[in-house]
């Protein structure tokens, strides 16, 4: 309360601050949407200006308004023969030009009709092949949206149909599937877990490596996506990275949640060519601990840091190039033997009796080339390689003497070369065609091992080392039979060289806007996924001494996704929209030796999963439910985004019992709001710098998490051991969560220099929401651990 006090004195005392009020330049270029081509001639104009002020692209599609107030601004763009294309609400600062890459939609003329409209439609993704289940955001969203911490896939829990698992991770349940359904793609390549402490195989971790302040506006899609996307069940995440200014070097500097963050654009060679973009980030706590300022965390010290970069090189003789990378690396220890053994702690990933070592390191560098054999036809290419590698290592402790012994070690290594090629063709303003092939090599070195007391040796549960391929071409075929009605269909296959297992998966929507601002949408999809690929390399060791892989012939798990939509503008500025949907999972892995309740589609739900030595296909589940978004977007200074969810989501194993995954949750809710006040701003005498100050608030209830409850039995030598039913299998579920998040800021535009000082208040209200159980082996008590308290999280920005 006292540092919001001394931020609002602050804000008290810049406002009596004279000075000039900054501008800065708007520019951009402006394209057509399909081909990606420069549009010259296109007219630009500030919204609001008074007299109006505009512009027109040049030959390159380029346009250029210098000495703009800073703050929020709107332009207008038009093309004859193309649709207008508004964007509000802009937020220019005085510490970066506001570069805009502005798309146009060619309009549909049947006969004499023609019909060209503005739209400033943010229900629109990137992708415009998508139909249904999708939206793009952007960077703004991510920074603004209280509770996100500036990271891309905390900001998606806010959209309908989509939660976290929990406090401490940014893993996403979307429409109740595993969060190892989701794909993460960026600048086309799909690649592994891009957060830090990220295990192979998973989706999600504490802290995201994607900067956002580096990111375009991306694509976010949540089913029945188009056909482009394959070895994905539940969503697709389609990151773009920015263009650097290629005509000035421009810098930032960040502290906060996610590390000490320094960063750099600027032109490469002469201005408006070539351009770099860079972003270095390292823990915020192990730079305070390297000054010797402790926050008690003691050997659970959070280190990571990541780089990443772009390279643009646009217009060349062979079309445009970039190169572009992003890679981390992380280290945490959860020493239990050096706990003071006078006092309880409940970690969450921490054991009552075990040392746990944990690092991972993740790296992916590409090139990507467009190159433009017509106005009409392009293709794009694109190279690239991925690296990952995830190591624990736990030893038990012994609670005589507090020596340690060996438990468990675990070392896999993902490497992945990527290729990718497509060709887009615009054969007119109706009919456009997109077909292209993905080849993957992945190369593993997987080590995996627990160690058996009774045998005084490792038990080897994987040992392999060796690569596979994966095939994925596609078509898809885009019909604007009117600017009203848009037919979007598709096919992707997928083909694993491992086991020869392959699918062929139809996708299909339509979408028709039969009143203005007013649309209906139907898609279907079917989509499928190759298993873990440590399942398929698990082994079994035999009576001889011998190991065999069980599961090597795990056919793909695939879902059919049908949904259907209703999207209504209420005004400019006011939406409502609602989906239903339904999935029909097939062939997910289930124990091939034993009737039980294990399922692959609760792959994801914890750190305790148990997994069968063999696994067969045969499981089936399905989700359904209906998600409704009401939301305001930023006009005037305020917004709201209202989303709520009902669903469930069932399975059944090899016991054929029908009952609720993992991830059943039955119902969402998010309530986020948001403020901005405009602060020494005079716009007839223009004398006072300009200033914003910014609240932000999010409420999110939801329904608790799925367990299965313990029986706990006391074993003849004294100890508890706890006997988890298979029979009553996520019967048991915790009591509803419930969170408020505050976010308070405060912005200073100078002359050249933008710095925002903000403090983020998670679980305003310390709400005791329930992470879990813990078991006591000496006391035979099950107790809860709880996700995170109350933490107030401040943060500082500065670009010039």
């Amino acid at each position: 309360m006292r540092t919001i006090l001394f931020l609002c004195a602050l804000i008290a005392i810049s406002v009596l601050r004279a000075q000039e009020l900054p501008t800065q330049t708007v520019r951009g270029t402006v394209r057509e949407h399909v081909t990606g081509l420069s549009l010259p001639g296109a007219h630009v104009i500030l919204l609001g200006s008074d007299p109006v002020r505009g512009t027109t692209s040049d030959t390159e599609g380029r346009f250029r308004l210098e000495n703009v107030p800073v703050g929020r601004i709107g332009v207008r763009v038009s093309y004859i023969g193309f649709k207008d294309r508004i964007l509000e609400s802009l937020n220019l600062t005085s510490g970066k030009e506001l570069v805009l890459e502005i798309d146009l939609e060619e309009s549909v003329i049947l006969k004499d009709e023609v019909v060209i409209s503005a739209t400033h439609d943010k229900r629109k993704p990137v992708n415009d092949l998508a139909t249904v289940s999708s939206r793009s955001f952007t960077v703004e969203e991510t920074q603004r949206y209280a509770g996100s911490l500036n990271d891309v896939a905390r900001m998606a829990a806010n959209f309908a149909g989509v939660r976290g698992t929990d406090d401490a991770r940014n893993d996403i349940i979307i429409r109740g599937n595993s969060p190892t359904g989701l794909l993460w793609r960026l600048e086309g390549v799909d690649i592994p877990n891009p957060n830090h402490y990220g295990a192979l195989e998973t989706t999600g971790g504490p802290v995201n490596m994607l900067n956002n302040n580096q990111l375009a506006n991306s694509d976010f899609i949540t089913g029945a996506f188009p056909a482009e996307y394959g070895n994905a069940l539940s969503g697709v995440f389609d990151l773009k990275m920015r263009t650097g200014n290629d005509e000035k070097h421009e810098f930032l500097g960040q502290i906060g949640f996610n590390g000490l963050e320094l960063g750099a654009e600027g032109p490469l060679g002469k201005p408006g060519g070539a351009s770099y973009l860079l972003n270095y980030r390292y823990s915020t706590l192990e730079f305070f601990d390297l000054l010797g300022v402790e926050f008690g965390t003691g050997t659970a010290l959070p280190k990571y840091q990541d780089l990443s970069f772009k390279v643009n090189i646009p217009r060349t003789a062979l079309g445009n190039f970039s190169i572009f990378g992003l890679g981390g690396t992380s280290q945490v220890a959860f020493l239990d033997s050096e706990k003071d053994t006078t006092e309880e702690h409940l970690d969450f990933y921490g054991g009552e009796g075990y040392d746990l070592i944990n690092g991972s390191d993740m790296g992916v560098m590409g090139i990507n080339h467009t190159y433009w054999f017509n106005d009409r036809f392009h293709s794009r290419l694109i190279l690239a390689a991925t690296y990952h590698r995830f190591q624990t290592e736990v030893d038990s402790i012994s609670p005589s003497d507090r020596l340690l012994h060996p438990y468990f070690r675990n070392d896999n290594t993902e490497k992945r070369l990527y290729g990718s090629w497509s060709l887009h063709k615009k054969f007119s303003a109706r009919h456009n065609l997109k077909t292209g092939l993905t080849v993957t090599r992945s190369m593993f070195n997987l080590t995996d091992s627990v160690f058996i007391d009774e045998d005084s040796r490792f038990r080897i549960n994987s040992d392999y080392e060796g690569g596979v391929w994966l095939l994925q071409p596609f078509v898809h075929w885009q019909c604007r039979i009117r600017d009203h009605l848009t037919l979007n269909t598709g096919i992707h296959y997928q083909y694993f060289f491992f086991n020869y297992t392959h699918s062929f998966e139809p996708r299909a929507g339509i979408t028709w806007t039969f009143r203005e601002g007013q649309s209906v949408s139907l898609a279907y999809g079917l989509h499928s996924q190759i298993a873990p690929v440590t399942a398929y390399f698990n082994q079994v060791r035999m009576p001889d001494g011998s190991y065999v892989r069980t599961s090597e012939d795990l056919d793909m798990t695939r879902s059919q996704h049908f949904v259907a939509g209703y999207d209504r503008y209420l005004n400019e500025h006011l939406r409502i929209k609602a989906e239903a949907y339904y999935q029909l999972i097939t062939d997910a892995g289930i124990d091939g030796n034993e009737r039980n309740s294990y399922s692959i589609l609760n792959q994801g739900a914890n750190f305790y999963v148990w997994t069968p030595d063999s696994l067969v296909n045969g499981g089936t589940g399905d989700n359904y439910g209906i998600d409704i978004t009401l939301e305001r977007f930023l006009h005037n200074g305020f917004y709201f985004l209202v989303t709520g969810s009902l669903y469930e989501s069932r399975y059944e194993g090899s016991d054929g019992i029908r009952r609720f995954t993992a991830f059943s949750g039955d119902y969402i809710a998010n309530a986020l709001a948001g403020r901005e006040w405009v602060l020494g701003r005079n716009a007839e005498k223009k004398k006072q710098k300009m200033s914003v100050f910014q609240v932000d608030m999010k409420i999110t209830m939801a329904g608790g998490q799925r367990y299965t409850p313990a029986r706990v039995v006391r074993e003849p030598s004294g100890t508890y051991v706890a006997y988890y039913d298979d029979d009553v299998a996520y019967t048991g579920q915790f009591r509803d969560f419930f969170r408020t998040d505050l976010r308070v800021a405060f912005r200073q535009e100078g002359k050249r220099v933008s710095m925002e000082w903000a403090i983020e208040v998670q679980n305003l209200f310390d709400n005791q929401n329930i992470y879990g159980q813990k078991f006591n082996s000496k006391t035979g008590e099950v107790d809860y651990t709880y996700q995170l308290g109350m933490m107030v999280i401040p943060q500082f920005r500065v670009r010039f």
